[in-house]
């Protein structure tokens, strides 16, 4: 049987982990969706996210939409004829996006769901005072971080831990999962 075509979905570097897994893993990405460059820092400089960079370093086809439910974007996605689309730290998808593949669209998300659904998991378990947090795969359907879960897997939270020793170990420990 042949390898499915991969659509990986992602921004910050929380998303080029697990990308990076996927590629080592012989995962065959076939195309990456991140956000457009956009102006960043004091010079307001034109700024590339880190899933772009990593992209670029390893020659993947990418797509940068400003509206994700442009038609244009949607032929673009079409023609990468995913089987199965990768979400790590995006955005909100439209229907249209999560329903192409037949295989569907997961997400990784930084929480055990149902908890802390939405942005900043990491942040409110620790704001929160939570021992443990972890995370969660699942297929995506119309309500945020509400679909089938595939996997969870938990990770304590060190008493002195910080937001971005959290993200690291939730990062590495997701790119794995």
């Amino acid at each position: 049987m042949n390898k499915p075509n991969v659509v990986f979905m992602g921004t910050p570097e929380f998303s080029v982990a697990t990308l990076a897994a996927m590629l080592d893993n012989g995962v065959q990405v076939v195309g990456v969706i991140t956000a457009p460059d956009k102006p960043a820092g004091r010079g307001q400089k034109i700024s590339m996210s880190a899933v772009k960079k990593f992209a670029l370093e390893k020659n993947l086809p990418l797509l940068q939409p400003t509206n994700l439910k442009d038609p244009h974007f949607l032929q673009d996605l079409e023609a990468l004829k995913p089987d199965l689309q990768v979400v790590v730290a995006f955005r909100m998808l439209p229907e249209a996006v999560w329903k192409l593949p037949k295989l569907g669209t997961f997400n990784l998300h930084a929480s055990l769901l149902p908890q802390y659904r939405g942005a900043a998991p990491i942040n409110w378990a620790l704001i929160n005072g939570e021992q443990e947090t972890g995370l969660t795969t699942f297929f995506l359907r119309h309500e945020i971080d509400t679909g089938k879960i595939i996997f969870q897997e938990k990770i304590s939270i060190g008493k002195n831990e910080t937001a971005g020793e959290l993200h690291d170990k939730l990062m590495i420990s997701g790119a794995e999962l």
